[in-house]
């Protein structure tokens, strides 16, 4: 989950399909030269300083001298972006104006319902449970109605049946970070946040990871807050619930596979509480959907070979019988279509929910914060502790705790070390059968970090091996004292 080794790039740039990709790239490079060069070259006299839809900045925009225009047209000097004034009444921003002729109105990154303010993309709250105001539109969505009330159906922003709202802008800002620019910055972006659907699962960690971390402190800032709010936009389970008040340093913990609803919350409660008995304590709710539907298949096809446990009984159990049961399960999972693959959706929601908690613990006030997660729970707690490394602003991590993390342990592990003060404690067993075969079946032959440990020589890495005490990937709450 790491950032790519020197060593490996060159490697892979000789591939037919790398050449390629680098080939488009610099056609769309050359595109957008060619469209925005004869703007700059018609640069005029006439300034407005304005929010800019382009670069989500403060900046001055140049208005361009040139015939045949429909409407007044300017560069932002921040980023080149040409744009044109916001068509909403009494909106003083700037929208992007596209390529060719103007056809439909144009509004500005707020009444397009892309970034929730501009001018409050840097705010921060003290308590990170009323986090959820950072992502309330200031506007309504303009653009949206108008498309609409036009008969074009949905708004640019939605991309297919998935219902991400996910605007240009938004693809061409992740892209940017990621060192595209114009059309490719947008292609990219888009395929991060899914193409459209959950289903497709974007890039999953390999694009999060490395586009987020390319972003540094943009992190709390208004690409982050964009980034952000397509990820909570797209999980209306998404939200932060707090447990407890405290004085120490604030607990954030997240549950997983098949632990969402039951008795295993309380459990995770108890033994956080008893680690940090002073901490404020909060939970994240994530991914309702994708969780229950990767459940769902577990307890079908555990009825469907004569089971007769519950889902969390079965998960828990190591026995011969189950271990058989959870193999076919898993099997199962890998023969259908990737993009319905309920364990495959249920992880890239797990990767998207990361990247979206990291941006939201950037914008607070906090100092530092303690993560703890169980099953996919872990594998969202590890995304965001290394999006929160990339940031220098962001509050630190300061201990990391992952029970039976479904996360593959063949990474480079070293931004993970880096990311914390202090430790990041790994409890694995070797009886946890729902890693042992599910997921090891569906995710091909990929050796978990629950099962198997880091084996990592990174000193912050702490490993612990609890066999004696857990017999079932349900059973590490309530058997395992956090170190």
């Amino acid at each position: 989950m790491g950032l790519r080794s020197a060593r490996e790039a060159p490697r892979r740039l000789k591939s037919p399909e790398k050449k390629a990709s680098h080939q488009k790239q610099a056609k769309e490079f050359a595109k957008t030269v060619t469209r925005i060069a004869p703007l700059a070259d018609s640069l005029g006299d006439e300034i407005k300083n304005a929010w800019c839809s382009g670069c989500f900045v403060l900046a001055d925009h140049r208005i361009v001298n040139r015939s045949g225009m429909s409407v007044p047209t300017y560069l932002c000097q921040s980023c080149g972006t040409p744009t044109l004034s916001c068509i909403a009444p009494e909106c003083g921003y700037m929208a992007r104006r596209e390529h060719g002729t103007v056809r439909i109105p144009r509004f500005c990154s707020e009444h397009r319902h892309e970034i929730p303010s501009f001018e409050r993309a840097h705010d921060r709250v003290d308590d990170i449970v009323d986090s959820a105001t950072l992502y309330e539109f200031d506007e309504r969505n303009l653009a949206r109605l108008s498309k609409l009330a036009a008969g074009l159906g949905v708004g640019a922003g939605v991309v297919a049946s998935g219902g991400i709202l996910a605007a240009p802008a938004i693809g061409g800002a992740i892209g940017s970070l990621a060192g595209y620019s114009g059309a490719a910055a947008a292609s990219y972006g888009l395929a991060f946040l899914g193409g459209g659907s959950i289903a497709a699962g974007g890039l999953g960690m390999a694009g999060g990871t490395y586009v987020v971390a390319a972003a540094g402190a943009a992190l709390g800032g208004a690409m982050g807050s964009i980034v952000t709010n397509a990820y909570v936009g797209e999980d209306s389970s998404f939200r932060i619930e707090k447990v407890r008040d405290g004085s120490g340093t604030p607990v954030l913990v997240a549950r997983g596979f098949m632990t969402e609803n039951d008795g295993g919350w309380a459990a995770a409660m108890r033994a956080v509480s008893q680690r940090y008995p002073d901490a404020p304590i909060y939970k994240i709710h994530w991914g309702s959907k994708e969780l229950k539907n990767l459940a769902k298949v577990v307890v079908s096809g555990a009825r469907g070979h004569g089971a007769t446990k519950a889902a969390v009984g079965f998960a828990a159990s190591a026995s011969k019988v189950a271990a058989k049961k959870l193999s076919v399960i898993g099997s199962a999972l890998t023969s259908s279509e990737l993009a319905k693959n309920p364990w495959h959706t249920a992880v890239s929601r797990a990767d998207r929910t990361g990247v979206a908690l990291a941006g939201i613990i950037a914008r607070t006030t906090a100092n530092d914060y303690i993560l703890v997660g169980h099953s996919l729970g872990a594998r969202v707690m590890l995304t965001a502790a290394q999006m929160l490394g990339t940031d220098p602003d962001a509050p630190d991590v300061q201990t990391l705790h992952v029970l039976g993390a479904a996360q593959g342990r063949k990474r480079d592990w070293r931004p993970l070390n880096d990311a914390v003060t202090g430790a990041v404690h790994n409890y694995w067993s070797t009886n946890d059968a729902v890693l042992k075969y599910a997921f090891q079946t569906a995710q091909a032959g990929s050796k978990p970090l629950g099962l198997y440990g880091f084996d990592s020589k990174w000193p912050k890495i702490k490993d612990h091996e609890v066999s004696n005490q857990v017999d079932g990937h349900s059973q590490y709450f309530s058997n395992v004292k956090l170190k």
